[in-house]
Parts: C-alpha cells; sequence; structure tokens
C-alpha cells in the first residue's frame, strides 16, 4: 500500500486492512465469531513439542501449560497445531492436536473449603448431575452413587473425587479450566452452574497425593492461630475497650497455664474515622500489636495500655471500621498462621466506600472478598447501645454481608443487645476459648473431630441444621469450632503438598448436589496485566459518564457512546437498536462475553438508567468504584500472577480475579 493510498483510506477501513494482516502473518487464528479473542489450547500430560509436524522425537511438555494456537494442519489424516507462548509472533513449534484441549473462555474453578459439605464429585455425563437436580427427592436419586462411592470407592457414573484435604488455591495453584458452563434451575429452586472442566493440575516432581494419617498429624503440630482485634476507640467505647482487655488477659492467663503461649497470637488495631475533618481524632486507624511480632500477654497488655476512646465527635456516626479491617489484612504476615482471624468490635455502622469520609472506598463484599483470599475468618461483634438505635438496622445488613461464611452458611455477626457489658465480655472469652481448644488439640497432633480425614459415618446433607445457640457467647463458640476445623484443613492441605485431581474432562456443580444453597467452587477469571488495565480504564470511564450524567441522565449513553468512537470500537456497534445496551457499544471487551454470571453493567440499558432514582444511580456507581479499587489490589499483589506456560512473557502472566469482582 502506497502512502498516498495510505492517506486516502478511512481510519476503520486501515485498521480492519492492519488486522487483517497481522492476523496471517504474526498473530494466532481468531475464535470462531470473535475479533479480539484468539485460540487457545491447553496440553495434557502426554504432549510433545515439535519443531516441525511429527518431526523428530519431541520434547515433553508440562501438563499445565496454555499456548494460542498460529496455525493448524492436516499430516497423514492426523491434526497439528502450531503454538506460541503470546499473541505477537513468539511461535514455538508444534503439537499433536490430541493432546490438547481448546480452551475458549479463559476461566478456572477453585474449590470452597470442604468443611462442612459433602466432597464434590466429577461426573462422565452431564445428564447424572440432571437427574439429581431434576429430582422431587434430590437424596433419593443420589443415594446409590453415594453409596457405592463410601462402601467401594468407586461408581461407574463418577471420573473423579475432589481431594480430602483441602488445596490452598492461592499458595498452590492449580487449574481447572472450564470448557463448557450453563446455569439451570433444579428443581428444589436454586440456581446451579453446570460446567464441563478439564483439570490439568501441576505434579511437583517428589509430590505424594496420598496423604498419610502420620503426614498429617505431624503437621497439624505446628500449626497456630493469629487473631486480629479491630476495635472502635471513638466515643462511648471505652467500657468495652477494657472489658476486651480483660477478656484477652484472662485468655492469655489459660495459654500460659495449657503452655500454649507460642501457639495463640493476639494483635489489634483501633480505628475512628476520617482526620480530615475532625483532625483532632488523632487517627483513622492505628495498628498497636502485631500479631506475628507480640511475645506474650504482658507484651500485648503493654502495648495497649495507651489505647482508650477519644473525647471528640465525628463527623457521624458511623465510623470508618473498613479502614481497620483492610489495615489488617494488609499489614499482618497472616502467612505465619494456620488459622486466620479478625474480630471487629463496634457499636456503629460502616461508612461506605462511595461515602466521601470513606478512606478505602471499599464496601462489605469487597472486603469480605478480600479476606477471603487470605483465607481470614471475619467476626464482627455489634454493641447494640440504645444511642445507636437509629443506626442498628442498617448497620447489621452491612455486618451480616461482611461476615458472611460459606462454611457455616450463615454470617459470624454476633450483636450484644443493649450493649450490656458484661455479656460483651462473655462473647470475647468464649471465642479466645474456642481457639485455645483447638490450638491445644492440634499441639498434641489430634486431629479435630470433623476432619476429612477421620470421618468414617459422615452426617446426612439432609439432616435438620443444628440449632441457633440463644446467646452470642454460644453462638461463638460453635460457629468458631466449625470455622477452625476449616482452617486446619486448609493448613494441612497446604503442609502436607495436597493435590487437586490428575488430568481429565468431566462435568461438575458448583454447589452441593444436596445442599444446593452451599457453593462446592469459586470461578475465577484468569486475567492479563493488560485485560485488567483494559477493565478498569473502561469501569472508570463508565463511572466518570456516570456521573456527569446526574444532572442529565439523558447525557451518559451518549457519552459513552462517543468513548467507544473515540476507543477506536467497531463504529457498526454505535447506532441502531444494537447499542441500547451498555454490553452491545463494545466498551467491554469479548473476554467478558459468555461468562456465567449476571451483570448489572453489560445489561443495562439507556431507559433504566433514566428511570433509575439519583440514589440508584448513586449506589450504581458505588459499586464500580468498589470494583475499581479491588482492581488496583488485585494489579498489587505480585504473588498472585501466575505463568501458564514455561517461558512465557511476563506481559502473559494472568491474575485469578474472582468473578464476583466483575462489572
Amino acid at each position: 500500500m502506497t502512502f498516498f493510498r495510505r492517506l486516502l483510506c478511512t481510519f476503520y477501513t486501515c485498521l480492519a486492512a492492519t488486522s487483517a494482516f497481522a492476523q496471517t502473518d504474526n498473530r494466532p487464528l481468531l475464535q470462531d465469531g470473535k475479533k479480539t479473542l484468539y485460540q487457545r489450547v491447553l496440553t495434557t500430560p502426554s504432549c510433545k513439542l515439535f519443531a516441525k509436524p511429527g518431526d523428530g522425537t519431541g520434547a515433553a511438555q508440562e501438563a499445565f501449560s496454555r499456548y494460542y494456537v498460529y496455525a493448524r494442519q492436516n499430516m497423514s489424516g492426523n491434526d497439528w497445531v502450531q503454538v506460541g507462548l503470546d499473541t505477537v509472533g513468539k511461535k514455538i513449534g508444534w503439537l499433536d492436536a490430541k493432546c490438547t484441549v481448546p480452551w475458549k473462555m479463559q476461566m478456572s474453578l477453585a474449590f470452597t473449603n470442604p468443611a462442612g459439605r459433602d466432597l464434590s464429585l466429577f461426573f462422565k455425563e452431564r445428564k447424572t448431575i440432571e437427574s439429581v437436580l431434576d429430582a422431587a427427592n434430590p437424596a433419593t436419586a443420589y443415594s446409590p452413587i453415594q453409596d457405592n462411592m463410601k462402601n467401594t470407592g468407586r461408581d461407574l457414573r463418577v471420573v473423579a473425587r475432589e481431594p480430602e484435604l483441602f488445596v490452598d488455591f492461592k499458595k498452590n495453584f492449580y487449574l481447572l479450566p472450564i470448557l463448557q458452563a450453563e446455569e439451570v434451575m433444579s428443581n428444589s429452586g436454586f440456581n446451579v452452574r453446570l460446567l464441563e472442566v478439564a483439570s490439568v493440575s501441576r505434579q511437583e516432581p517428589g509430590s505424594n497425593p496420598a496423604v498419610s494419617p502420620q503426614a498429617v498429624q505431624s503437621s497439624i503440630k505446628a500449626f497456630s492461630a493469629g487473631v486480629m482485634f479491630v476495635i472502635d476507640s471513638t466515643l462511648s467505647m471505652d467500657p468495652y475497650i477494657e472489658r476486651t482487655r480483660q477478656a484477652v488477659q484472662t485468655i492469655y492467663a489459660r495459654m500460659e497455664k495449657e503452655k500454649l503461649g507460642d501457639k495463640v497470637k493476639f494483635g489489634l488495631i483501633a480505628y475512628r474515622s476520617n482526620m480530615k475533618a475532625v483532625p483532632q481524632l488523632e487517627y483513622t486507624t492505628r495498628l498497636y500489636v502485631d500479631p506475628a511480632k507480640v511475645k506474650d500477654g504482658a507484651d500485648f497488655l503493654a502495648k495497649i495500655k495507651d489505647l482508650k476512646a477519644t473525647k471528640f465527635s465525628t463527623p457521624k456516626f458511623d465510623e470508618d471500621p473498613y479502614a481497620g479491617i483492610k489495615e489488617a489484612l494488609d499489614k499482618v504476615n497472616w502467612n505465619e498462621f494456620g488459622a486466620r482471624y479478625i474480630v471487629l468490635i463496634t457499636d456503629a455502622g460502616a461508612i461506605d466506600g462511595g461515602d466521601p469520609l470513606s478512606s478505602t472506598g471499599l464496601d462489605a463484599q469487597a472486603l469480605r472478598t478480600m479476606a477471603k483470599e487470605k483465607g481470614v475468618a471475619l467476626y464482627v461483634l455489634h454493641v447494640k447501645t440504645p444511642e445507636g438505635k437509629q443506626n442498628h438496622q442498617s448497620a447489621q445488613a452491612q455486618y451480616e454481608t461482611l461476615a458472611f461464611s460459606a462454611i457455616t452458611n450463615r454470617a459470624l455477626y454476633y450483636p450484644v443487645d443493649a450493649g450490656r457489658v458484661n455479656v460483651f465480655g462473655e462473647t470475647v472469652e468464649a471465642l479466645g476459648q474456642s481457639l485455645v481448644t483447638q490450638i491445644k488439640q492440634a499441639s498434641t497432633g489430634e486431629i479435630v473431630p470433623g476432619s476429612a480425614l477421620t470421618a468414617s459415618n459422615p452426617t446426612p446433607a439432609t439432616a435438620a441444621p443444628a440449632p441457633v445457640p440463644s446467646s452470642p457467647s454460644a453462638a461463638i463458640a460453635q460457629d468458631a469450632v466449625l470455622i477452625g476445623r476449616a482452617m486446619q484443613l486448609a493448613y494441612l492441605g497446604g503442609a502436607t503438598n495436597a493435590k487437586a485431581p490428575p488430568f481429565f474432562q468431566a462435568w461438575i456443580s458448583d454447589r452441593d448436589l444436596l445442599k444446593q444453597n452451599v457453593p462446592t467452587t469459586e470461578v475465577r477469571v484468569l486475567l492479563t496485566k493488560a485485560q485488567l488495565s483494559d477493565l478498569s480504564s473502561i469501569v472508570r470511564k463508565i463511572v466518570d459518564a456516570a456521573n456527569a450524567s446526574l444532572v442529565s441522565p439523558a447525557d451518559m449513553f451518549a457519552q459513552l457512546r462517543s468513548i467507544a468512537a473515540t476507543m477506536g470500537r467497531d463504529p457498526n456497534n454505535l447506532s441502531g437498536p444494537n447499542a441500547q445496551k451498555l454490553g452491545q457499544m463494545g466498551l467491554l471487551d469479548e473476554y467478558l462475553e459468555g461468562l456465567p454470571y449476571k451483570s448489572d453493567v453489560l445489561g443495562l440499558d439507556e431507559e433504566l438508567w433514566k428511570s433509575m432514582s439519583v440514589a440508584a444511580q448513586t449506589q450504581f456507581m458505588m459499586r464500580l468504584n468498589t470494583k475499581l479499587k479491588q482492581y488496583q489490589a488485585f494489579n498489587a499483589d505480585p504473588d498472585s500472577w501466575v505463568s501458564l506456560a514455561k517461558g512465557s512473557d511476563p506481559s502473559e502472566f494472568v491474575y485469578p480475579v474472582p468473578l464476583e469482582a466483575l462489572p
């Protein structure tokens, strides 16, 4: 193409011509019907890489590698694929297509902790899962399979079973790529995802997936707990601060008596509110004690001797506990502890992320996700004083979201009605005593009751749930046992190098087939740095357009169409009926298409936006701002970026983004 012809051609014509040239010369093959998504394959344990199709002996490939497909060729009736490490021409050779698995959606599953639920089964056929979900009585349909697995360890319909020990996805990354996904409604009224997956797990040399009881017993002796108090130090909190001091002193005394001083460590962060609004508050958050650095009970008490409530009023009744929780998550080295707990103590609600006074920009859901990523259980002790009566309901809603646990299937939220200091103290001591009991058992090599390794006759999933305890102290003790059990399973999984199942393709449900309100897996979308940056940029543009449109709601979609055109999105998507929904403008890229989640952004149309109240529009923007904060945290977490192929450039590393973090 001459220089003169390049000057004459339109921008979009040139762009299309350039893209087509790159596609045939130095870019991978596109997926069918896609304009930006390239074909990808995953290797299986039998894969070998050849310089040319079938030429030579070939080099064995790790059964964990994702490659881009640059070309396909049939030789003597056998299909071959030319693969590369990236999308800019780094081709490395040819693979026999039979040893690869096509991977259209770059998603993977992570197991939830198996405590309190049945181990997941992988089935040969989708119809097996459907038959259970469609049954009037799922237990009757599922029991023959369960009986076979219990009595013989096998069933013809089952390919594999989830490992008994929890595999920490963050520490020991494993790949369960999703090949197909569909959400269905069960006969019991639950939305359940049916997923075809392939397991491509990294097996380190010398690793042993079969874990002996002796290995478990040995490793659990090193089990320890870190407990971080995040306490409100604003007006009226002095009695509760003092009672917390007394409770911790009592707990440390018992620990010393049991000779467990090095097994449980306590820390403390105090929080108030935004200092910019009231400088006399002295701090928004202050770390008094780091549990990873405290020596003993005397050291803890010495470090908090100056802790007291401020005498100055904060700008509103709500305070900033989210700032304290975030600091606890960020500043404490949680890797030193097998069990990890944050206990929020407050008599007020939380400043939400969209409030100008918020120092974090985060909401309860985002913080819960961050805590889950670090394996930290969040407890909330909500002191319902008479002075905060008007605030109780809204605060409870926030904290029940913040402290919800999939393991207990309820929030670890404990209200102290009427602000009774004695009841509050009993609740704190009950939590501490439960932890001490668990650590004592673990320190002697005893496996805590309920461990999957010791369960010979698990409680049927159809059994009636345990009654809710009548007092906060009884409830916190009951829940602490279950949470502690799960923490120990997570610790043992890491300590004994438990692995995900070997390679296979099969169908799985994302929920327990009997207790269908209990999730068994979490969906992670594996995004590159460029994709995460693109996602952040687009979400920011949507928020900015939404902010600007609060005065004139009709302007939002006009601005977004203009932004899409400026970014060089397909002009055919920018007008006509197909551009009524935000997701149809081409702003959000194709890597979000087809994902099994309901987006309140992609489905938003102009009429719906105009019909929303200012409060609803503001809530919409607050949710997006919270997600932006999460993307920043993901990008700043270097330990969680994963290479999917040996030798790939860091730009191709991916971050396992939780599905709920998407817009």
